[in-house]
């Protein structure tokens, strides 16, 4: 998911991306664990989305305080 889509989402679907990402990046921990994936980068991708679903979250709480 790039920044650019991640901008135009609402804060809800962003809230609720992030809990979907951070549940695959649970399951995708625990079956590396178990066997090899086979496409490890798909876990260096789903830590991104959830640092860049954060980030706009944060940047979104950020600006409504000021």
């Amino acid at each position: 998911m790039k920044q650019k889509d991640i901008i135009l989402l609402s804060e809800q679907e962003i809230k609720e991306k992030s809990h979907t990402e951070k549940n695959k990046l649970v399951k995708l921990k625990l079956q590396h664990a178990i066997t090899p994936l086979q496409n490890p980068m798909e876990l260096k991708n789903t830590r991104k989305n959830i640092a860049r679903l954060s980030t706009e979250r944060n940047k979104r709480k950020n600006k409504t305080t000021k």
